[in-house]
């Protein structure tokens, strides 16, 4: 080896790798990014576990995301679809799953003879509250490492750079 060629290198891995303001920043976008994935991992996780030892056991993380849609009314198979980022069969094998399992209830939509309107039943907002109940104990875990006014600050934050609209599973 002579002289010119790990110049040339370098070189030729400028010309490949982007250009960044920061060159720590690569690493900080790659942690803050581990983090918020594992954060939400965190709390479908632990909301899931309350939920399967509150009795509740035979779902899925998945389900929850579906409960979010139904609990806030008049919801329809193609609700849930666009909700989840699912085909309308898709939502309907898990409407009927959890219709078999005693979670919702079909009722005929007043406007549209087509559609059918979702609704818990008794053991749905029981699972429901058990799911708010879990998520509540882990703010408050939250709160008790970062303090209520970083929790807050951080909900703040995050809504500020976080796109509202339905609560999906991870796609990955």
């Amino acid at each position: 080896m002579h002289d010119g060629e790990p110049r040339k290198a370098a070189d030729e891995r400028q010309e490949t790798e982007p250009a960044t303001a920061d060159p720590g920043s690569r690493a900080d976008n790659l942690a803050l990014a581990a983090l918020l994935l594992g954060a939400a991992a965190t709390l479908v996780d632990g909301i899931h576990a309350a939920v399967a030892a509150a009795g509740f056991d035979d779902l899925r993380p998945s389900h929850g995301f579906a409960f979010a849609r139904i609990a806030a009314g008049e919801t329809t198979v193609g609700d849930v679809a666009e909700h989840l980022g699912v085909t309308k069969q898709a939502a309907s094998q898990l409407v009927e799953e959890l219709a078999r399992k005693g979670y919702l209830t079909r009722r005929p939509h007043p406007g549209d003879a087509r559609a059918r309107l979702l609704e818990l039943t008794a053991r749905g907002w029981a699972c429901t509250r058990a799911a708010d109940l879990a998520m509540a104990a882990l703010m408050e875990d939250w709160a008790a490492v970062l303090g209520r006014k970083r929790v807050a600050a951080l909900r703040a934050d995050l809504a500020r750079v976080v796109p509202s609209g339905p609560l999906r599973p991870a796609a990955w």
